[in-house]
């Protein structure tokens, strides 16, 4: 493999993740599953207000996107770790930062696409005014993909920990703040009749900067949670 090509190498490496998710429907389908209940469940906390429901849209859908993305990061790492997977991952003479973001890729692949998708569904549930729907969109596109770079980082540290569920939550959501800040915001413009580009702007540049950075940070963390395990 080590005279493999890289793009061939991380095509493969994410037709792998890929193939083992398929494996687990069930945890394919728990994202949503949770972004499905917790919505459904908004409007009997907050009243069936057209305009109050309209109001809190952006933030409630952003929110719960930000939730199911985490709850899906926790297992990231987990099964390959167990069975001695990443461990020949790290031992082999491909760079490390393809394999991270196949996973990675893989992890968005299967939440933020997907929650991106039925987003608009949910947002005519909250009543959101159709000229935001682009924008949500837009937004989500952008930062489910921050989003799932991020959480792998804290998946990454505590892979090795029986229960890291909360961890990664303490280490994680303090990162998440800005995503969340500029992709409701994005959202809330749009809703008043005002441009997102902007906020979008700025999620493209976090983006940008969370391709280049992150995956180095991953496998950092791999070889500590492999090396300590």
């Amino acid at each position: 493999m080590s005279g493999a090509p890289l793009l061939p190498f991380l095509s493969a490496c994410l037709r792998r993740q890929l193939l083992l998710a398929f494996r687990r429907p069930l945890e394919i389908a728990n994202p949503l599953l949770f972004f499905l209940l917790v919505v459904m469940l908004f409007p009997l906390g907050i009243g069936p207000d057209p305009r109050q429901l309209a109001e809190f849209a952006p933030g409630i859908l952003w929110i719960v996107a930000l939730l199911a993305t985490l709850l899906a990061a926790e297992s990231l790492f987990r099964v390959d770790f167990e069975d001695g997977t990443l461990e020949q991952l790290l031992l082999t003479p491909q760079p490390l930062y393809l394999s991270c973001l196949s996973y990675v890729l893989a992890h968005w692949l299967l939440t933020g696409l997907p929650l991106t998708l039925v987003a608009p569904l949910f947002a005519v549930m909250l009543q959101l005014p159709p000229p935001a729907l682009p924008a949500l969109m837009l937004s989500l596109l952008l930062g489910t993909a921050v989003l799932s770079l991020v959480g792998s980082i804290g998946a990454a540290l505590t892979v090795g920990l029986k229960r890291g569920g909360l961890l990664i939550s303490l280490l994680i959501i303090p990162f998440y703040v800005p995503v969340l800040i500029f992709g409701s915001g994005a959202v809330q413009f749009a809703a008043l009749g005002n441009s997102a580009q902007p906020q979008l702007l700025v999620l493209g540049g976090m983006l940008s900067l969370a391709i280049a950075l992150a995956p180095f940070a991953i496998a950092a963390g791999l070889r500590i949670s492999v090396d300590a395990g």
